[in-house]
């Protein structure tokens, strides 16, 4: 306590401390002594006294010990402020404060006020988030509403689809052994129009070929050999592409959600096998066992790499099946298609030759081991399923017919036109592809469609059952 405060001990006034009263006080009642231990012989003044106090401290000090207004009501104005959860230091909630961005909670004013202040605050706090969701919607809108998709899955790096061509062997103009008639132009639309969507789908490369232009093979008689020379001329015409998936006219895509890196390619060596005797239906002696061959030609599985792959090739009841196979750019590829387009070979054997240039590739399968060496086969149905009606001499084979459980990606309507309906089987699967790959809301719609006619159904059901006892009655 400073001296400038302290209340003398004595009633009435005085200083019990020496020195600081002098004998020639004016005080009424006791004094302190007028000499003291340690005195002033000249005396001090209280004046002197407090003005030499105030030099040494500087100014006087003042302490209210909660005796003040503030000291006595700091909790109670401290504690009905509102409380702010800074996370970011005290520059932020000055900015905050400086904004007057909702100082007080949203439970005073009306509804909509408070409405407004919390969707406020919730907008704020997901700003960021629901920008980063817009931005990734208008990118996946962008890229399938524009040529992004097929840019992106035809690259070579990305999605791949220009390493692979579909050539369709379509005969648009009638052919040279027979005429076209309202069925057949029916079959050839529907059927040039699925590979059109399947391959703009996927980034992939469609070469149609009218198989009508092929006037110079008709005085040999070899009107169905005419693959053979297409896959050679697609092999010039686009050099950048690796598989040529050649397809009949009567195969139809029932899957086009599948692409062929996903359903084939990305697992070559699982999805197919070298060893004919897996499934043999022509009985072909296999491997090779001469001595003087080497060890690839005389194994069962060939070198056992995939990229030894030239040939992909199924097999129905009756051996191979070139209604949908694949080859693969390569030096064995060039060679065999010379060799199997051979007019030496096609003079001397094609009375032999029933299925013409099948039974031609059977025959340099099982006479040159070679052409076993880069051949794999491919499971029937996952490339070229039948539908009941074909190979059907000893009832449906699981390991050919098309199974709709399973969902098999292509079924070819071979052989159709020997006493079966090719455009009954090809607008049967057609529909049934559509009502398989439906979009959700086109299932949704079917779902209330069938809901309504079922309830229909029931009312009438009632109304009958209703009237018949009215009559009995």
């Amino acid at each position: 306590m400073t001296l400038s405060r302290s209340p003398s001990p004595r009633p009435g006034g005085g200083w019990s401390t020496p020195g600081l009263n002098t004998a020639y006080s004016t005080n009424s009642g006791p004094s302190s002594p007028v000499k003291s231990f340690n005195a002033d012989p000249n005396g001090v003044t209280w004046a002197s006294a407090s003005a030499k106090s105030h030099q040494v401290n500087g100014y006087p000090s003042f302490q209210t010990r909660n005796n003040g207004f503030f000291g006595r009501s700091y909790r109670k104005i401290s504690g009905s402020l509102p409380t702010f959860n800074i996370g970011a230091g005290p520059r932020d909630y000055a900015e905050k404060e400086k904004l007057g961005r909702g100082r007080w909670p949203p439970d005073q004013g009306s509804w909509p006020a408070r409405a407004r202040t919390i969707f406020a605050r919730v907008l704020r706090r997901m700003r960021l988030r629901s920008l980063i969701v817009f931005l990734i919607l208008l990118m996946t809108i962008l890229f399938y509403t524009t040529p992004l998709h097929r840019a992106y899955r035809r690259s070579g790096y990305f999605g791949g689809g220009s390493k692979f061509v579909i050539i369709l062997g379509a005969n648009q103009g009638g052919g040279v052994m027979e005429w076209k008639g309202a069925r057949e132009w029916a079959i050839e639309r529907d059927s040039v129009r699925n590979k059109k969507k399947y391959a703009k789908k996927w980034g992939y490369d469609l070469e149609i070929v009218d198989m009508s232009t092929k006037k110079r093979y008709a005085h040999e008689w070899r009107e169905s050999w005419e693959k053979v020379d297409t896959i050679r001329n697609c092999l010039r015409k686009y050099p950048n592409a690796e598989w040529f998936w050649w397809m009949d006219l009567t195969t139809f895509v029932m899957e086009p959600s599948y692409s062929l890196q996903s359903h084939i390619f990305n697992q070559l060596s699982s999805n197919t096998y070298r060893d004919v005797n897996v499934y043999n239906p022509l009985n072909i002696t296999h491997p090779f066992t001469e001595d003087q061959l080497d060890d690839v030609s005389r194994s069962v599985d060939g070198d056992g790499k995939p990229d030894s792959i030239n040939l992909i090739v199924p097999q129905d009841c009756g051996g191979f099946n070139l209604g949908s196979f694949f080859m693969r750019r390569s030096a064995w590829t060039d060679r065999l298609l010379d060799i199997w387009w051979d007019p030496v070979s096609y003079e001397q054997k094609h009375m032999e030759w029933e299925h013409k240039e099948q039974d031609a590739l059977e025959y340099l399968y099982m006479n040159q081991p070679w052409v076993r060496s880069s051949t794999a086969f491919i499971p029937q149905r996952k490339l070229n399923s039948f539908p009941d009606g074909a190979c059907s001499d000893h009832g449906v084979d699981p390991r050919i017919h098309y199974q709709q459980k399973d969902r098999d990606f292509v079924v070819n309507m071979a052989g159709c036109e020997w006493g079966r309906d090719c455009w009954g089987e090809m607008y049967n699967f057609r529909e049934l592809s559509n009502y398989l790959n439906r979009t959700p809301w086109e299932k949704f719609k079917d779902g209330l469609s069938d809901m309504f006619k079922r309830t229909k159904a029931k009312v009438k059901a009632k109304g009958k059952q209703g009237g018949g006892n009215d009559k009995k009655g």
